[in-house]
């Protein structure tokens, strides 16, 4: 039976064990500048198989919380070369995860004060974090404008430059695009937001076209064996439903299983909440054989509330990549605890946004 900690490989990474950190936001990167306590905080936790980097917006537009890093400019790339140094230093792995966030934003963090960009000139009900005088404040989501199709095209080149950028300058080993949690592209492809009746609304083909329009373009750059994608068919975070996702996830890892993916991530239930909604079922073993059936190669990771006994049976089911969140936060040295069946410690949350070492880097490790 495979092991948590046999080594293994996604696409063109080859990974020491089959622990991933996942991507969690921490607001740490004032001026969206990722920092030398960040390069810290990821070396610490290099002995999984793969990190994932918290959501790091890929322009100014794609902002939409206080104090994320970003993708974008000379200085943010610089700031991510010293977390890419320490990582591979540790000997770990790291791959940045590509993140716009479109509706779920504020005026006051988009450029010129605008609207948050969205499908459709549909307002979310959610919140979003702005850090004010080091303290966090969660504030309603502003009104949104909807793209026009024209402005799309501008986007995917914007997506494909941040990954180019990623690998070639800033040292990841590769990306994933943030297709999940009711952000820009989820938000295309989901019914509940996207209410276009233009070549991106409508069918599911057509909600399905920017995500994959991403998708290639990316691999088209870096390559897809670099090239990850995480999906949450359900979750209703930010926001976002779908009528019937079903049908609409596994057309959409049908078209993925041909461009030769590292890694398909999956968020199974609600995005840090419940694994399943008995309002919004969803057969996730039809999903991968969906994905299978199509030719797809990628390793399958998945991801929601997984400790070790969970972890175990999803490996023995067929998962190949299992993606720890908070367990992983409060423990830098979780391979270790896992592999030994030491205890854990415990999330702070009262740190988990913003501030500085306090419930960042101050988590102790085994003696």
């Amino acid at each position: 039976m495979p092991s948590l900690f046999d080594p293994t490989q996604a696409g063109d990474l080859h990974l020491a064990n089959r622990i991933v950190l996942a991507p969690l936001t921490r607001s740490r990167a004032p001026g969206a500048i990722p920092t030398p306590l960040m390069a810290e905080y990821y070396a610490q936790r290099a002995s999984g198989g793969l990190l994932i980097t918290e959501a790091t917006a890929i322009s100014h537009q794609g902002q939409g919380y206080s104090d994320v890093p970003g993708l974008y400019s000379t200085s943010q790339l610089d700031g991510w070369k010293q977390v890419t140094r320490a990582v591979h230093d540790a000997g770990g792995k790291i791959v940045v995860q590509l993140w716009h966030v479109g509706r779920v934003s504020h005026n006051e963090l988009q450029p010129h004060g605008g609207k948050p960009v969205a499908p459709s000139a549909i307002t979310a009900k959610a919140q979003i974090v702005l850090i004010k005088g080091g303290v966090p404040t969660y504030v309603d989501t502003s009104e949104p404008r909807a793209l026009d199709a024209g402005e799309l095209p501008g986007i995917v080149h914007v997506y494909q430059a941040a990954a180019r950028n990623a690998v070639e300058t800033a040292g990841f080993d590769g990306v994933e695009i943030h297709g999940a949690n009711g952000y820009l592209l989820d938000q295309f492809l989901k019914s509940g937001s996207n209410r276009r009746s233009d070549d991106y609304g409508g069918s599911i083909e057509n909600r399905a076209r920017l995500l994959l329009e991403v998708v290639r373009a990316i691999t088209s750059a870096i390559g897809g064996g670099r090239t990850g994608i995480r999906l949450s068919p359900v979750a209703p975070a930010n926001d976002v439903y779908d009528a019937d996702p079903q049908p609409l996830f596994e057309y959409v890892v049908k078209q993925l299983a041909t461009l030769n993916l590292a890694y398909l991530h999956i968020i199974e239930g609600a995005t840090g909440g419940p694994r399943e909604l008995p309002d919004r079922p969803f057969d996730y073993a039809a999903l991968k054989a969906a994905y299978r059936t199509a030719g797809g190669k990628g390793a399958w990771m998945v991801n929601n509330g997984y400790d070790k006994a969970l972890a175990e049976q999803a490996l023995a089911g067929g998962a190949d990549l299992i993606a720890f969140g908070r367990r992983y936060l409060a423990n830098p040295d979780l391979v270790r605890r896992l592999r030994e069946d030491a205890p854990l410690n415990t999330p702070d949350k009262a740190t988990f946004y913003g501030g500085g070492a306090k419930g960042y880097t101050d988590y102790p490790a085994l003696a």
